[in-house]
């Protein structure tokens, strides 16, 4: 009988992770929650052990004959969504501060994870906001800033595209630039805009890996060196490929007798 709630306790606290380190949590955020929940069902000795790609999670009753459970959990693909770390971490203080059973928690955590972000025209016009207002801090015109709206809405919804398919994250980050750059010096171009510079770059910073720099250092601050290692480099890779799209299609551009404005 005990081996089935410990069990099922397991699968409750991996599932908790799994949606934060699949929401862009940090990893110590990520440790501390499984380690709660646990501690809140009357487990004395809890071991978690969390990488980018992996969660390890041993349970002890803690007396000489008690058996010890460990599992791992793969975790597969990662985004950012703020709601949902939220929504866990609001999960957690409810778990351990309330009667919440483990069959209403395991309810609640697959709401939680059905839950669906704004609506796509809502992120797709977020999206086009922050295209546009960073083309204006690049020193772009109102020109620019109508241009840099239109194709920071495209560019998101090629991403959004991209990420139905599960694409990988430098293909992805490739493909993306490299259309807002094609995108930036047509309208230039077409003499929609004044200069494809700070166009380029606002539809850039969409793509920026800032969650993962921000983690990485976290990460590191915290001591988790694995995953702040594993953070930066996916982080540097993430910037190669933007730069590497948007530099492509420049340098053919040029090679095809266009001008760069």
């Amino acid at each position: 009988m005990m081996k089935q709630v410990q069990k099922k306790i397991i699968i409750m606290a991996l599932r908790a992770g799994e949606i934060m380190m699949k929401s862009g949590a940090e990893i110590y955020r990520v440790e501390d929650t499984i380690s709660r929940i646990c501690k809140a069902c009357g487990i004395p000795y809890v071991e978690v052990f969390v990488t980018p790609t992996g969660i390890f999670l041993s349970l002890d009753e803690g007396g000489e004959n008690s058996e010890m459970f460990t599992f791992l959990k793969r975790i597969n693909g990662t985004g950012t969504d703020l709601g949902k770390i939220s929504q866990i971490n609001q999960f957690s203080r409810d778990f351990v501060n309330t009667d919440l059973s483990i069959e209403d928690g395991m309810k609640r955590l697959k709401e939680i994870a059905k839950s669906k972000p704004y609506n796509l025209w809502i992120r797709a016009l977020g999206a086009a906001l922050a295209c546009a207002f960073f083309c204006l801090m690049f020193q772009g015109t109102l020109q620019d800033f109508v241009c840099a709206f239109a194709i920071g809405a495209a560019s998101y919804l090629l991403s959004v595209g991209f990420e139905q398919f599960e694409t990988n994250y430098f293909i992805k980050g490739f493909c993306c630039t490299a259309f807002a750059a094609f995108l930036a010096l047509l309208c230039t171009a077409a003499g929609l805009g004044d200069s494809s510079g700070p166009i380029t770059i606002g539809a850039l910073m969409l793509f920026v890996p800032g969650v993962a720099i921000t983690n990485a250092i976290r990460d590191f601050l915290a001591s988790d060196m694995l995953s702040g290692l594993a953070r930066t480099a996916e982080a540097f890779f993430i910037a190669i490929s933007l730069a590497t799209g948007a530099g492509v299609v420049m340098r053919l551009w040029v090679l095809f007798g266009g001008n760069i404005l």
